[in-house]
């Protein structure tokens, strides 16, 4: 297990700033090499107010092509969903294409979403970027303790997640491997709820989130609040 790269910032406000500078430089650095930026939204209260952010900024083009790490299996229009809130605070008012926005059809129920979110996959490598928060068990998308990650061989790239401990028991994530397969991994942490895991992962213990690392890079943005360092 390698363990992620630490930022920690004073806020979530300060933490916010500097990781929506950040992401658009990866953005800009990957249409620059290769013509087009695949980003994996997460969702969550410092992810909206990253998204936010993006709006202000007006980020966002027809190179951008966005993809969703995991849904819960709710109406289409339903606020709880992911892509309903990233569309809300950013996506609907961007210059990124529909066509480019792909949210998990997870109101068509989890098995059937998984395969079609697969078949959807199929002709993309690996991303350029992936977003993720953690849980205070140490779940990540819709990963959790207890339950498959998809890390075995052959696992698929899409899972069909019932009985997850968290409301509403039905959704759909990419695996672990999948979620892997991206030149950044960045798990967005705020809030002293999270010291716990955080620990954990320093200590290395088997969670969802170690299972869970970027080709070139791993790094963990964290507020103050979080960082168990004075514990």
């Amino acid at each position: 297990m390698t363990l992620p790269e630490w930022r920690v910032f004073p806020d979530a406000d300060e933490l916010v700033r500097a990781l929506a500078d950040a992401l658009c430089a990866e953005a800009a650095a990957a249409i620059a090499a290769r013509g087009a930026f695949h980003l994996v939204l997460a969702g969550g209260s410092t992810p909206r107010a990253l998204y936010r952010t993006l709006a202000e900024r007006q980020a966002g083009d027809a190179n951008w092509h966005v993809w969703y790490g995991d849904e819960r299996c709710l109406p289409l229009d339903h606020p709880e969903r992911n892509s309903v809130m990233a569309e809300s605070a950013w996506l609907s008012a961007s210059r990124i294409p529909p066509e480019n926005r792909r949210p998990l059809p997870a109101e068509r129920g989890s098995q059937a979403a998984a395969a079609l979110y697969a078949n959807w996959l199929a002709g993309v490598d690996d991303f350029d970027l992936v977003l993720l928060g953690m849980g205070e068990d140490g779940h990540t998308a819709s990963l959790f303790p207890e339950h498959d990650w998809g890390t075995a061989p052959g696992s698929p790239d899409v899972l069909s997640v019932q009985d997850a401990p968290k409301p509403p028991s039905e959704r759909v994530s990419l695996s672990a491997a999948r979620l892997s397969r991206s030149q950044c991994v960045w798990f967005v942490i705020t809030g002293s709820g999270k010291r716990h895991a955080l620990r954990r992962w320093a200590w290395q213990e088997s969670m969802p989130v170690t299972a869970v690392q970027g080709r070139q890079q791993t790094v963990a943005w964290v507020d103050a609040l979080a960082w168990p360092a004075d514990d």
